[in-house]
């Protein structure tokens, strides 16, 4: 088995680039791990152009697609709260926009989704995601 991080990963869009609305919210794509241990979401944010906009993260597992629900603090790999973004000014320049933010699951449920909630009253930035599966029972992980 081949020790790189490339030959034991695979990559899948968890949510399209969006930009969520007022009290918006957009929810991602199923991620379907069969075949892995766990997955990790990368979560992009752009420039955020209002202030008070606070957007936060939710992950929903379960056995099925049609019944997911929010995945326990214990099968998770960092905060919510972490993956979120807070109340801020407005995030257009310098440190403070093109910021990526992550979390990861390691539940045993087959299906993860995450879903991005603006609670501000303004329109946000565009914002998107990647789940990375990892931990394969089979590798190499063919590419793409």
């Amino acid at each position: 088995m081949s020790k790189d991080l490339h030959s034991n990963v695979k990559q899948m869009l968890g949510l399209s680039p969006v930009a969520l609305g007022p009290t918006g919210a957009s929810a991602g794509k199923i991620i379907d791990r069969q075949g892995y241990g766990g997955v990790e979401f990368l979560i992009g944010y752009g420039a955020v152009t209002t202030t008070g906009s606070v957007v936060t993260a939710l992950l929903k597992e379960g056995d099925v697609t049609g019944t997911l629900t929010s995945v326990a603090d214990s099968d998770l790999i960092g905060t919510e709260a972490l993956a979120g973004l807070p109340a801020t000014t407005p995030r257009t320049s310098g440190v403070s926009q093109q910021v990526v933010k992550r979390i990861g699951y390691k539940g045993m449920k087959r299906y993860v989704q995450l879903t991005l909630t603006n609670s501000g009253v303004t329109s946000t930035g565009l914002f998107w995601a990647d789940a990375l599966l990892y931990n394969p029972h089979v590798a190499p992980v063919a590419n793409p």
